[in-house]
């Protein structure tokens, strides 16, 4: 679909919203956010738009010379991998899939779960990175060894999928844990001090706003080493029970919530995106449904309009208190018949049924100009937190 204008105050930039519907309360974010003197040329809204803490989800917009903590959540840098197999998905049985992931939960830690004792060893370039505060620095110490390899809770997952020539993928949906929410908190706090505007901002010609990008970025590279930790633990079991390794040109990796510095309209901006995805024209991306439903591999078509951007997922019709007030466990249990996942866990987990996210389909109709789906993927089964 074309971007249609949403309503803005006087004197904001334009919002531009490839959705066929806002709810009300995301829409009143818009306003306020559109209406702040740092931003600047329009903000884009995507499909997948809704009410979250700060700033909406499906928000795009660019600053020439802030960054915006407030706007990018905390758990910065979260994103989804995938990798795909030379293996024939029909061929496991239920049972087959129900050990696997059996062996996934053994060695994937999800919700609250941590590891224990130091940890694991962290990545070259992470084990002990400068960060801006004595205090921030602590905590990536105590916190980056114990979450690295952990998968959270709430929307994260770990899935396992079939695409439409029968091979077998592996989906990979989490974050920065609490590193990125320590570094979140503490850089809103400082922004909520010395910054201007609501949300509140930063300069970036300012001590406290380049320690901000620094840190964000440092955030952004656990993620992605959180990713590819779980992605080698799972490797490795999927290599023992089936005996393959991923294609080697397969691997998909992309953020969706953090702040990038791009040239867009003849000027470099920091460009915003929380729970939204930047690619490029021809750029592969990743879009994953709601639990149970499928997700898709997709390409970017670089709609400057949309700074390049699309959405990260389906995007939720329905809190998570509504969803737990609404949806029953044996509904849940119901939709999901077709997945193999932990039925004991169906009250903890109705409030990421399907019936409380928006039917994706409908999602990429209307950012047709944002993204091409290449490749569908339908899950067979699923580890949650």
């Amino acid at each position: 679909m074309m971007p249609r204008l949403l309503e803005v105050p006087p004197g904001a930039v334009p919002l531009l919203a490839w959705a066929r519907a806002v709810p009300a309360a995301a829409l009143r974010q818009l306003q306020q956010l559109a209406a702040q003197p740092y931003v600047v040329e329009h903000v884009a809204v995507m499909p997948d738009v809704h009410l979250a803490s700060g700033v909406a989800v499906g928000t795009v917009f660019a600053t020439e010379h802030h960054v915006v903590p407030g706007a990018l959540g905390n758990d910065l840098g979260c994103g989804v991998s995938a990798h795909r197999f030379a293996f024939p998905a029909a061929s496991l049985s239920r049972a087959d899939l129900e050990q696997l992931l059996s062996q996934l939960s053994r060695v994937i830690p999800v919700g609250d779960a941590v590891h224990r004792g130091k940890g694991l060893p962290l990545p070259p370039g992470l084990e002990s990175p400068a960060l801006s505060t004595h205090r921030l620095t602590q905590a990536w110490a105590r916190l980056a060894p114990r979450h690295l390899g952990t998968l959270g809770g709430g929307n994260h997952f770990l899935e396992l999928d079939r695409d439409g020539a029968g091979d077998l993928w592996l989906l990979i949906h989490t974050g920065s844990r609490g590193v990125g929410g320590a570094v979140g908190e503490h850089h809103q706090r400082v922004a909520k001090a010395l910054g201007e505007g609501m949300p509140h901002a930063l300069r970036t010609d300012t001590e406290p706003g380049q320690a901000c990008l620094h840190d964000l970025e440092l955030a952004c590279r656990f993620a992605r080493a959180n990713r590819d930790t779980l992605a080698a633990r799972a490797l490795a079991v999927i290599a023992d029970r089936l005996g393959v390794a991923p294609e080697g040109d397969s691997t998909v990796d992309v953020h969706h919530n953090h702040v990038a510095t791009e040239v867009h309209f003849g000027r470099t901006l920091q460009v915003h995106r929380k729970g939204a995805v930047g690619l490029d024209a021809g750029a592969r991306g990743l879009i994953p449904g709601s639990m149970g439903t499928a997700s898709y591999v997709v390409e970017g078509r670089g709609e400057p309009r949309a700074f390049r951007s699309c959405s990260h997922g389906a995007g939720r019709v329905l809190t998570r208190t509504e969803a737990r007030a609404r949806i029953r466990p044996d509904a849940l249990v119901h939709a999901l018949r077709r997945v193999v996942f932990d039925p004991a866990r169906a009250p903890s987990l109705v409030e990421e049924a399907p019936a409380a996210y928006r039917d994706l389909s409908e999602v990429l109709e209307d950012e047709a100009d944002l993204v091409t789906p290449r490749v569908r993927l339908t899950p067979l089964a699923v580890l949650k937190g």
